[in-house]
């Protein structure tokens, strides 16, 4: 492999950052491939620990790498397409990606609703709903944290059922919704505070993609307000014109 060359003009995290994403862009470094650590990469470039940072610092800000704290830094896999339409569904989604999906439940509780969720909801400040917290994991990797509320009133026991079922839709078809649809759907990008970056493994400084949306039955009714926070290094959102 090329080595650094110092006294040329050029920085030594430039060109250590060269070097790596020509291994990586060569196929010498895989996707999904564990790079070295700071230490060892400091070895080999005969190099601090901060001028390695900054070099994957830099490969990170062309999406070559990720970080995952705790685990070290690896090679970005391609991105997987999340297609947004009027019938959302997270497990038919991975399902036409053919890659495996897993649900953890984080929390549930019975709770008065911030007035942004009440007001989309169409309920009173004062009734409560459920809201429910999962990871999404596909072919083991974190590619959401969503925090999801429904009308209590109406969906009265909801977390249980929701725990045995794992589905959305299986869910609120238990409690006699055939079907719904997407009503809104608000997509920003933001940085994560520190407990979803904690839940998400990732870097603070690293945004997420920021999903916000209802669902409604086919009457109309609101039946689901859900905040849905994306990991921008495995997801890249399509959103599908209705037909």
């Amino acid at each position: 492999m090329s080595e650094i060359e110092r006294g040329r003009g050029v920085a030594l995290w430039s060109q250590i950052s060269g070097i790596l994403a020509s291994d990586i862009l060569k196929g010498q470094l895989r996707q999904g491939e564990q790079l070295p650590s700071a230490q060892e990469l400091a070895a080999r470039f005969d190099v601090n620990r901060h001028t390695v940072r900054r070099a994957i610092a830099a490969l990170e800000e062309r999406n070559l790498v990720r970080t995952e704290q705790g685990r070290g830094t690896f090679v970005q896999e391609q991105t997987m397409d999340y297609v947004i339409s009027r019938r959302t569904r997270f497990t038919q989604n991975m399902r036409n990606l053919n890659v495996e999906a897993d649900m953890e439940f984080l929390e549930d509780a019975r709770e008065i609703p911030p007035p942004q969720v009440a007001q989309a909801l169409g309920m009173d400040r004062n009734d409560y709903v459920y809201r429910i917290e999962t990871l999404d994991r596909a072919d083991g990797h974190i590619v959401d944290y969503s925090t999801a509320y429904f009308p209590a009133a109406r969906f009265n026991g909801l977390p249980a059922v929701y725990r045995r079922l794992r589905s959305v839709t299986r869910t609120l078809a238990e409690f006699g919704v055939a079907d719904y649809e997407r009503k809104h759907t608000r997509v920003s990008a933001r940085l994560p505070d520190a407990n979803t970056a904690r839940l998400m493994k990732q870097p603070a400084n690293r945004p997420v993609l920021y999903v916000q949306s209802i669902n409604a039955d086919t009457r109309g009714v609101p039946v689901q307000y859900g905040v849905t926070r994306f990991s921008g290094d495995w997801v890249q959102l399509v959103l599908m014109a209705d037909h």
